[in-house]
């Protein structure tokens, strides 16, 4: 084969590996931004509960519940397209885990697109259960691959649900990524459907 060959094929392999990286790199990022600010809201709800800044989650609740359906929505689009980049973009084969965590989050995606077009505050009561089961799901490959003496299932020789493709800032893998993603969802879905069965104030006459 021609040098000439050689080398657009190396420079090839060389440009999606940058790829690859870049897109992972900005992946990890969004998770660890998305972790915050679950947190934030978690911090900002037991300091409303012990009264250190009381009305806390309400005006968090009031800013956010407008839009949260549709930002919920935005984030398992960008989950799926993240999970589709990896295996079909950068070659990486999925394992039964990422699979089961796929089975969790794809359909979010049809369900909350609809509930936010409709605005529909019940949807925590359907897609609740399910986030939550695929952030178990996370939380479980997460420990496979930080130990992966635990029972990881079906998981075959080819594709090991204890592999580790990336790795950003040095514990944020494809699990991980998935693990934000859900606890987003659940975290957006409670604060648009708390609050919802409050009394209305009646203005006096």
């Amino acid at each position: 084969m021609p040098n000439g060959a050689n080398d657009g094929r190396a420079d090839t392999i060389q440009t999606r590996r940058m790829s690859v990286a870049t897109i992972s790199t900005f992946l990890g990022l969004l998770a660890l931004a998305t972790f915050l600010g679950v947190l934030g809201t978690l911090v900002l709800a037991v300091m409303d509960r012990i009264r250190l800044v009381p009305g806390a989650v309400a005006g968090l609740r009031g800013a956010l519940r407008p839009a949260a359906l549709w930002l919920a929505f935005l984030v398992a689009l960008t989950a799926m397209s993240g999970s589709l980049y990896f295996s079909e973009g950068a070659g990486f084969v999925p394992c039964a885990l990422c699979w089961y965590q796929r089975i969790a989050m794809y359909p979010l995606v049809v369900i909350l697109f609809v509930a936010a077009l409709r605005d529909d505050p019940g949807v925590v009561r359907y897609a609740g259960p399910v986030a939550a089961i695929g952030a178990l799901l996370s939380i479980w490959h997460i420990g496979v691959q930080r130990l992966p003496a635990l029972p990881s299932g079906s998981c075959s020789l080819d594709a090991p649900c204890s592999a580790i493709y990336i790795e950003v800032i040095g514990f944020i893998t494809i699990p991980t990524m998935a693990l934000a993603g859900f606890l987003a969802i659940i975290t957006l879905l409670l604060l648009r459907a708390s609050g919802e069965s409050e009394p209305e104030l009646e203005s006096p006459e």
